[in-house]
C-alpha cells in the first residue's frame, strides 16, 4: 500500500510536467513523416474500414441488438473501436516505455513512474480527437448527442486507470525480461477478437461460461460503457453496479502490484541498460 500510495503522490505532484511531456511525445514520434499528426488519425481509421468491410461486408451476420434497438454493424463497431485503439496503443508503447529511455533515466529528475503515464497521456489526446470524430458521425446517421454521453468523462477515466496500472506491471516486466513485450503484442492482438469488439459475445449465449469468463475482461466493460454512452441505452456503470465493483477492485489490485513492482526494481532499471 505504500508503494501505492507513493506512486499516485508521484502522478498529482508532476501532473504538469506528464501534460508537457505527453504533448513533446506526440510531436517526436511524427517529426519525420510528411503528414505529420495525422498519420495518429489516417492509421486507425484504415483499420476500422478494413474490419467493417471484413466483418460486416463479406460475411453474413446476425442482427445486433443494442438496448432493444437493432442497430448496423459499421456504427456499433465505431462506437468501441477507437477505445480498443487508444488501449491497444497506450499497453503498447506503455509497456516499453522505461527501457527504451534507459540512456536518459540518469539524466531525469523526476520519478521514472510518471513515463508510463505521460506515454498513456499522449494516446489519450489522439482517442479525444477520434471520440470527437465518431460523435460527428454519430450525428449523420440518426444518433444525436444525449444526456449519457456524461458517462465518457467517467470510462475514460476509468481507461486510463486501468491502462497506468497496467502499464507499470508490464513496463517492470519488460525491462527485466525484453522477450516479454514481444509476448504482450501477441496477446493483445489475440485479445482484439475476444473483447467484444469485432462481433458480441453475446453470440455465446449457449455457452454460459465461456460468456462470462470474457467478461472478466475489463476492457469489455469500459467498451460496452462506451456503447451504452453512443446509443444512449442507460447509465452502464450504474446498472451494472457489480461489473463496476469487479472493474475498480481489479483496478485497484494490478495498480497495487503494480506500484510494488516498480518501486522495488526502479532503483536497479540502470543496470539492465
Amino acid at each position: 500500500m505504500k508503494a501505492t500510495i507513493t506512486v499516485i503522490k508521484e502522478q498529482v505532484r508532476h501532473f504538469y510536467l506528464i501534460r508537457r511531456l505527453s504533448l513533446y511525445e506526440i510531436k517526436s514520434q511524427n517529426k519525420n513523416n510528411y503528414l505529420g499528426m495525422a498519420w495518429e488519425i489516417i492509421s486507425p481509421s484504415i483499420q476500422i474500414l478494413i474490419y467493417w468491410f471484413v466483418f460486416d461486408t463479406i460475411r453474413t451476420r446476425d442482427p445486433i441488438v443494442v438496448g432493444g434497438e437493432e442497430v448496423e454493424f459499421f456504427p456499433w463497431l465505431l462506437a468501441a473501436f477507437f477505445l480498443w485503439f487508444f488501449c491497444y496503443q497506450s499497453i503498447i508503447q506503455g509497456s516499453k516505455s522505461i527501457y527504451s529511455r534507459l540512456r536518459m533515466l540518469s539524466k531525469m529528475n523526476f520519478p521514472m513512474s510518471v513515463i508510463p503515464n505521460f506515454v498513456i497521456f499522449s494516446k489519450f489526446y489522439i482517442h479525444l480527437i477520434m471520440l470527437g470524430i465518431s460523435i460527428i458521425i454519430f450525428q449523420f446517421i440518426g444518433k444525436p448527442i444525449s444526456i449519457y454521453y456524461l458517462q465518457f468523462i467517467y470510462f475514460m477515466f476509468a481507461s486510463i486507470c486501468l491502462l497506468f496500472a497496467i502499464s507499470l506491471i508490464t513496463s517492470t516486466i519488460s525491462t527485466i525480461i525484453r522477450d516479454f513485450h514481444m509476448l504482450l503484442t501477441s496477446t493483445l492482438r489475440m485479445l482484439l477478437y475476444l473483447s467484444g469488439v469485432l462481433w458480441p459475445i453475446t453470440l455465446l449465449s449457449d455457452f454460459p461460461l465461456i460468456m462470462n469468463l470474457m467478461k472478466l475482461n475489463p476492457l469489455y466493460y469500459l467498451i460496452q460503457g462506451y456503447r451504452s454512452a453512443f446509443f444512449g441505452t442507460d447509465w452502464y456503470f450504474i446498472t451494472n453496479w457489480q461489473y463496476t465493483l469487479y472493474f475498480w477492485g481489479l483496478v485497484i489490485v494490478l495498480l497495487m502490484i503494480g506500484s510494488k513492482m516498480h518501486v522495488k526494481f526502479r532503483r536497479h532499471f540502470i543496470d539492465y541498460l
